[in-house]
């Protein structure tokens, strides 16, 4: 018996800053002051790929070191951290960018006095509780001096450097850009819209996205969906934000995260640009990664078939 219409499932979480819990990550490892703020886990519906957190590590805290079943990567967003690896210890500020690959020794610390240190963190495929969030204890590294990161070493394969000005259409001169310029550094832009990669395959990622995107005052994309998990975290500005049909005002701080099949779109809502940082899971495909409601709209317009009931065909709804 058919009693109408199926309500659309619900495949979007949005979290808001000033409702912000951070708590001790869940899995085992040793560590002192580091505590986490979940975005998208395995308990979000809707997340089968994406863990996605914010950290934060108070001073003289520390992360022992493991290997893990996943990519990490991750974006400094607050203090100087030290990551080391067994290439060596790194020194991070805010705007440092980096992927940590699967099974490779890690560990984090905060050797800053007075500050703490907070970065936004994606993991993929997804720590499972499972199976103790597919951590792997190993033998502690030796610690070394660390050393800043420099995106302009031919050396560095691992970590990456983006100011807010390496955002602007006008600012992507050779004098401004932290590495020479190539199609590595090209910034993508529509629709009043700019993106600048961060982590993907050419930094090593094979599960893994990480990217900066900003909205000019009448930047826009209308309502689509990917075949991809997609999180968001917001730096600047305001957006109106529209998930599986219902519309949030979302700031800096604030975050979502869009499941596959989630029906979603962007406008800018403030007078200056919004800015946020964004990643994907897994990979997007060569092609087909955006399926726009406008597109298939127009096919129903030329082919002559109406739309189905309860069906929107106006952008941003």
């Amino acid at each position: 018996m058919n009693n109408g219409p199926t309500a659309a499932p619900t495949r979007h979480v949005v979290r808001f800053a000033a409702e912000a819990e951070y708590q001790p990550p869940p899995d085992a490892r040793p560590g002192e002051g580091l505590t986490r703020w979940t975005i998208a886990d395995e308990t979000t519906p809707g997340a089968v790929h994406t863990e996605f957190t914010v950290c934060a590590l108070e001073p003289g805290g520390f992360v022992a070191t493991a290997v893990q079943s996943y990519e990490e990567c991750f974006y400094v967003l607050e203090g100087t951290p030290v990551v080391q690896t067994p290439e060596g210890a790194t020194r991070l500020r805010p705007g440092d960018y980096g992927l940590l690959s699967l099974g490779v020794p890690h560990e984090w610390r905060n050797d800053d006095g007075g500050a703490p240190a907070r970065w936004a963190q994606m993991r993929a495929p997804q720590p499972r509780a499972a199976y103790d969030h597919d951590v792997y204890g190993v033998a502690a590294l030796g610690r070394t001096e660390p050393v800043a990161v420099d995106p302009r070493d031919p050396r560095n394969r691992t970590f990456g450097h983006i100011d807010p000005q390496n955002m602007e259409v006008d600012k992507q001169r050779q004098e401004f850009l932290a590495v020479s310029a190539s199609m590595r550094t090209a910034l993508l832009v529509y629709s009043g819209i700019t993106v600048k990669m961060m982590v993907d395959s050419d930094l090593g990622a094979l599960l893994t996205t990480m990217f900066m995107v900003q909205y000019e005052p009448a930047g826009v994309a209308g309502p689509h969906d990917h075949p991809y998990e997609e999180t968001y975290l917001f730096l600047d500005g305001e957006a109106e934000a529209t998930f599986d049909g219902r519309t949030y005002r979302l700031r800096a701080g604030d975050a979502a995260f869009a499941g596959v099949g989630c029906l979603h779109g962007f406008r800018n809502a403030g007078d200056g640009p919004v800015r946020w940082l964004e990643t994907q899971a897994p990979q997007p495909p060569g092609r087909h990664s955006y399926r726009y409601v406008r597109d298939w709209d127009y096919l129903r317009s030329v082919t002559g078939h109406a739309a189905p009931a309860g069906h929107s065909t106006e952008e941003g709804h």
